[in-house]
């Protein structure tokens, strides 16, 4: 109620007041949303579906079910044929078979007469199936038996050379040690359990010891490695990506949240025969400086994410930067999730934009980087135009803060970096080569929890650099990793890119040729 001394309230200042209000009352519903998407998104991560497909590519369902047209009535002998029920398909041919035959009860092996008659027996045929087993992995020692040979006229005493080993003196073999690396570093193992899956074969290996060997045996690899970073480096084109992971901290009695960082050289979806590569770095933080360190020596495009720790290396125009599409789209998916999938919703139609573009790069993968070029400015251009005059007055009409707001600025603000792909051939439309390249990471550390140091983060580092490699170019890990280690102890080391997984895929390939000849 006024005083008598205040003036009475004008419809003016109460029109302000309701106004300042409604904006009040709006900015704290933009920020409930923003709080609910943020939850939501949160969710998704932990506990979601990874998948981010449009509701366009699931089957119609309610009305729009009954406009589409119905299925034509195949007749049965034009319908496929019947897929073979799952005990009935063939398992690969390269297994080993052993045969056992079923005798019926009552009669023996070659018997040619009745056991209830007398009278003689003819074969019918026979029934054959076929079951896949599993024989465990076995361990075996080797004994490496050097005799000792002496002339009896000039008394000279003749003996072998000792086998060299990858570990000096040490007692695991070659397949001991790439079976230990492949079961941590491919398929997520900590050592603790490898302990114990060994023990029940009989065999004792503390963790301790294995701690060891894997230290050891990234010494040994080190020179390949750096050989590795030195190939992947001469690319005229990379894939960066960086994931965290949780090492041990002394004296604090918890974890830090440290890097590790990837570069990947794969120019094959633009035709090129180059081998593939995947070199990783270890830091104790993420620090601009340490992208910086690791491509002191680079020059050419690098394809990346947003992260501000690239912008000096783009600063310096040795480095050409090309952003990534796959990141602009997950900031209108974000919003179109947590808007609970809305059909005809703005970050839907920002997302149809954006498919578009990928059916053409589905059209021209594999194709050469000049082809690819013509076909993206041909095509691409126009529908990239499209998509910033749709997105420049879209932007207008939105709330500065909102989520579609910020998931446009992004956009925009990156466009010259994210169009640069329809200019460069070999350029893709997104960075994720390298994300593919750090899934591992990401699977082994759920397992592992945390490295134990940063000199385990750089032995982690060294492993991932040669298992992804072998990968990439098709090639069993653990069989890579046993050869390198039986050879690379006496291997020349100005020779050492003979041990890289292609030379030695290449060099395998061509001894079986010659023992086929």
């Amino acid at each position: 109620m006024p005083t008598e001394s205040s003036p009475p309230p004008t419809v003016d200042r109460l029109l302000r007041v309701v106004a300042d209000r409604d904006a009040e009352v709006a900015q704290l519903r933009l920020l409930v949303d923003k709080l609910k998407a943020q939850l939501l998104r949160r969710a998704r991560e932990q506990f979601g579906a990874s998948s981010e497909q449009l509701a366009a590519q699931l089957p119609l369902i309610g009305a729009e079910a009954a406009d589409a047209p119905l299925a034509p009535v195949v007749p049965l002998q034009q319908r496929a044929p019947r897929k073979p029920r799952r005990n009935e398909r063939k398992l690969p041919g390269h297994l080993p078979r052993e045969t056992r035959v079923h005798h019926p009860d009552g009669l023996a092996a070659g018997a040619c007469e009745c056991g209830e008659c007398g009278g003689k027996l003819r074969t019918l045929g026979e029934d054959v199936s076929e079951q896949l087993e599993h024989v465990p992995a076995s361990f075996k020692v080797i004994r490496h038996v050097r005799p000792k040979l002496a002339c009896v006229r000039c008394q000279r005493i003749f003996q072998a050379d000792a086998p060299s080993r990858a570990i000096q003196r040490g007692l695991p073999g070659p397949g001991l040690l790439a079976q230990v690396l492949v079961a941590k570093y491919c398929d997520h193992t900590p050592l603790y359990r490898q302990g114990r899956i060994y023990a029940r074969e009989g065999v004792d290996i503390a963790r301790s010891t294995m701690v060891d060997w894997v230290a050891q045996s990234a010494a040994l690899l080190d020179p390949l490695v750096g050989a590795l970073g030195r190939y992947a480096l001469s690319a005229a084109k990379l894939h960066s990506d960086d994931t965290p992971v949780k090492v041990l901290d002394p004296g604090r009695g918890k974890t830090k949240t440290a890097r590790l960082w990837v570069y990947v050289r794969d120019d094959r979806p633009s035709g090129c025969a180059d081998p593939p590569a995947a070199w990783y770095r270890y830091s104790a933080d993420r620090k601009g400086e340490r992208p910086r360190s690791h491509l002191a020596q680079y020059r050419g495009i690098l394809q990346a994410d947003g992260y501000a720790g690239y912008a000096k290396l783009y600063a310096h125009g040795s480095i050409v930067e090309a952003a990534c599409w796959a990141h602009a789209r997950r900031h209108f998916w974000d919003v179109y999730d947590s808007q609970k999938r809305i059909a005809g919703s703005l970050a839907e139609q920002a997302l149809q934009r954006i498919a578009a573009l990928y059916e053409i790069e589905a059209a021209i993968r594999g194709h050469n980087a000049q082809q690819r070029r013509e076909q993206r400015r041909a095509r691409a251009t126009p529908l990239l135009q499209q998509l910033h005059a749709w997105l420049s007055d879209t932007l207008v009409r939105l709330s500065a803060k909102s989520d579609l707001a910020q998931a446009i600025g992004y956009t925009l603000t990156r466009w010259r970096s994210l169009t640069r792909y329809c200019n460069d051939g070999r350029i893709e439309i997104d960075n994720n080569a390298a994300e593919r390249a750090l899934r591992g990471v990401a699977l082994g550390r759920k397992n592992y929890l945390f490295q134990g140091s940063d000199a385990g983060g750089e032995r982690a580092a060294a492993i991932y650099s040669l298992v992804e490699t072998a990968k990439l170019n098709g090639l069993d890990p653990q069989a890579y990793l046993r050869e390198v280690l039986s050879r690379i102890a006496e291997h020349p080391i100005n020779r050492i890119e003979q041990l890289l997984p292609w030379n030695m895929a290449l060099a395998n390939k061509l001894d079986a040729q010659r023992k086929a000849a």
